[in-house]
């Protein structure tokens, strides 16, 4: 409950619902499509990574700029932050997309507002196919973001919340072509809420859950093994490293700014 009490929690929490907000609201708003045809992949890609990439480079000192309940979901599979912080991060992040997504309807000609629903199965593409093509998309952007943000790396290159970026891109290069490109199930769950359509909803949280599970399991247990015991992981789990104190407002490791400059 330490954290409960501490400013910085519910500032990282608020921070959260600030970023998702934000990369829904820019993020979807640039996947309307104002004429007819097919969606400018490269258009809608782009404006999702550097969405991602600016809104990381702006809150990540604060919270760890997660903006993804996938994300979130797998650094708490790695020990890395605790469960009570993981659920709020989850909420504010839910709630944010929603925020996002309502503040762009609010703003949208009535006439274009069917385009905000990104997230649909392409024709032929079966819930299977979906699930496992979302669960490779996240499974990526989770194994850069713990290889780019890890502290124990010497000698890193380049801008962190970038390198996120260009994942978030290239996963939408791919996916918008079988899925719309969820890894993000906040940002599925928005148009969801607003539309009242959950029709195959279940696979834009199931995938990139599982994607965020494996992603993190794979580097932290396989690719670049973290040295932790048991207890020291359930210690982090309860969130019961006060000693780790309130001024560590990045449950990544280091302040994220040290990890985002270009070097």
């Amino acid at each position: 409950m330490w954290e409960f009490r501490s400013i910085n929690f519910w500032r990282a929490v608020f921070a959260e619902f600030f970023g998702t907000m934000f990369f829904v609201f820019f993020g979807m708003g640039a996947a309307l499509r104002w004429t007819t045809g097919p969606h400018q992949v490269l258009h809608v890609a782009l404006c999702f990574g550097l969405a991602a990439a600016t809104l990381i480079q702006s809150i990540g000192h604060i919270s760890g700029g997660h903006i993804n309940p996938a994300v979130t979901f797998a650094y708490l599979v790695g020990a890395q932050l605790s469960l009570f912080r993981a659920i709020f991060y989850i909420i504010a992040q839910c709630l944010g997309a929603v925020a996002g997504a309502a503040v762009l309807y609010g703003v949208t000609p009535a006439n274009m507002r069917g385009n905000m629903a990104l997230n649909t199965l392409q024709p032929g593409i079966s819930q299977g196919m979906a699930t496992t093509v979302e669960i490779i998309l996240t499974l990526q952007l989770v194994v850069c973001t713990f290889a780019v943000t890890d502290e124990r790396r010497n000698g890193r290159l380049g801008s962190a919340a970038l390198s996120i970026g260009f994942s978030v891109t290239i996963g939408h290069l791919m996916g918008m072509y079988y899925t719309g490109a969820g890894m993000n199930p906040a940002r599925s769950f928005a148009p969801a809420v607003l539309f009242r359509n959950f029709t195959n909803h279940w696979v834009y949280w199931v995938g990139p859950i599982i994607g965020g599970a494996i992603g993190a399991v794979l580097y932290d247990f396989i690719l670049f093994p973290r040295v932790k015991g048991l207890s020291e992981r359930l210690a982090v789990l309860k969130g019961s490293r006060s000693q780790d104190n309130d001024n560590q407002q990045d449950p990544r490791g280091e302040p994220i700014e040290l990890k985002t400059q270009a070097l």
